[in-house]
């Protein structure tokens, strides 16, 4: 019997070493082969393994050496310097045994996020591109372009993981990608010349209250996290943060773009306070700092609001305008010229993408002779019953293209809006409005309601958004 248990106890003994010497480093899914890394700067990898286990780390571009031990858990993180663009390299990760990604570059890191018009997919614009759909497929095969997509989840608490994969940019991977971020993501390599990756991180008719931690939404308004004890849904307050932005809090990224806002369009009142929020949240638990943050200003579009026919959605587009005053290194793209009356869902993503490409090339890049910011209102002087505007931005002059400036509109005391004319005088840099209905002018409005067509652009071709000079709550 003692001999049978000693047997018992030595074969245990046997069984646990043998585990301990076929144990494995896990890592999450955002660290795999194909992979890229943010060019210069100390990136973080981690993983888990056994308890207090020494892991090492190689990387070949420099075959430096990295060790640490991992936690009582079985957690460990290492930093590891990365060069200037280049690649591809591998990185051999080991606790007793070998882990090898290959195939990884060094280049620029952006996370594409919203809902979706973020989430529209290259092969859900379908016939109407300016180019036809294989054309583009056929010619999207880079190797210097690398793409992860997340899959769609939610969660009540903050999770450590999620699914997905790097791969290289072909015509499979490119179709099932986010078109604006694809686009942006080809500029900047055309542009840069060096490799990019993109991280998709989107889920359509989501509001922003899913995409902020809770201890943000607990800051900013505790009831609004009164959802989260009934059922779990995608729109739950924190829910995709939890799923779908915790998981790489940490890998390191250039910076972000986003598109999303049609989901709020109904509390356009605190629309900017939550974008300045999300930012904040964001930018503290990733902490790297202030990283860039570009997003498209909804496109109009006709909402047919049968509930509450007089909801205007420009209310929400000025929401977006503001938390861009509000959001230091941010910039906000306009799509007033790009919307489609009846559908929600713009099929031109070529010029989200580029347009949100500029404000990344121009102002986190630093490069010279182009534009990427559109004419905003600067002053109005009233001489009368004529409105006097200048803008900045207006690089160039203001222009309409040979179209007319049909989207203005003054009001007087009364606060009843009327068509307005407009004049640029070009010398002075001034657009001069007045209308026959209205003797003395106080408020200015251009392209204020759900759908119209942009006709207001400085010289380079970049639009205005919609705006007003009032700040009336309801519309007459």
């Amino acid at each position: 019997m003692k001999n049978l248990k000693k047997i018992i106890i030595l074969l245990n003994l046997f069984l646990l070493a043998l585990l301990h010497a076929h144990a494995q480093v896990t890592l999450p899914a955002i660290f795999n082969s194909n992979m890229v890394l943010q060019r210069n700067r100390e990136v973080a990898i981690w993983g888990k393994t056994d308890t207090k286990i020494t892991v090492t780390v190689t990387t070949s571009w420099n075959d430096q050496f990295y060790e640490t031990k991992s936690d009582k858990e079985g957690n460990w993180k290492i930093k590891v310097a990365t060069p200037d663009a280049g690649g591809p390299y591998s990185i051999k990760i080991s606790d007793g045994q070998d882990l090898v990604l290959e195939n990884v570059l060094i280049g620029e890191v952006w996370v594409c996020s919203g809902q979706s018009n973020m989430e529209w997919r290259i092969q859900q614009l379908g016939s109407k591109l300016p180019q036809g759909l294989n054309d583009i497929l056929l010619k999207s095969k880079n190797t210097s372009i690398r793409l992860f997509n997340i899959k769609n989840e939610r969660g009540l608490t903050p999770k450590q993981d999620f699914d997905g994969k790097w791969e290289e940019a072909n015509a499979v991977s490119v179709s099932n990608f986010s078109a604006t971020g694809y686009y942006f993501g080809n500029l900047l390599y055309e542009t840069l010349g060096v490799p990019i990756g993109l991280i998709s991180s989107n889920w359509g008719g989501t509001r922003i209250q899913a995409w902020i931690d809770e201890e943000g939404l607990k800051s900013f308004d505790p009831t609004i996290l009164e959802d989260k004890k009934k059922e779990l849904k995608h729109n739950t307050s924190t829910s995709l943060f939890n799923a779908m932005i915790n998981p790489m809090l940490g890998y390191e990224i250039h910076g972000v773009i986003w598109y999303q806002g049609e989901s709020n369009r109904r509390e356009p009142e605190i629309y900017d306070d939550l974008m300045v929020l999300m930012l904040e949240r964001w930018r503290t638990l990733w902490g790297i700092g202030e990283f860039p943050f570009y997003y498209c200003q909804l496109a109009p579009y006709d909402y047919h609001d049968k509930l509450e026919p007089d909801l205007n959605s420009a209310f929400i587009r000025e929401g977006q305008y503001l938390a861009s005053k509000k959001i230091p290194n941010s910039g906000m793209v306009s799509l007033l010229d790009t919307g489609e009356e009846n559908d929600i869902h713009p099929l031109n993503k070529i010029e989200a993408g580029k347009r949100l490409a500029y404000f990344a090339l121009k102002e986190t890049y630093g490069v010279e002779g182009i534009v990427c910011r559109g004419p905003e209102p600067e002053d109005m002087t009233i001489n009368g019953s004529e409105v006097k505007l200048t803008f900045i931005n207006d690089d160039g002059g203001l222009t309409n293209y040979g179209k007319g400036y049909k989207l203005f509109e003054i009001a007087g005391a009364d606060k009843k809006f009327y068509p307005a004319t407009a004049e640029y005088i070009s010398k002075q840099r001034v657009l001069i409005l007045s209308s026959p209905k209205v003797d003395k002018p106080v408020a200015v409005r251009y392209g204020f309601k759900d759908f119209v067509v942009g006709d207001l652009f400085n010289s380079y071709g970049i639009p205005a958004p919609s705006f007003r000079t009032d700040n009336w709550e309801e519309e007459n």
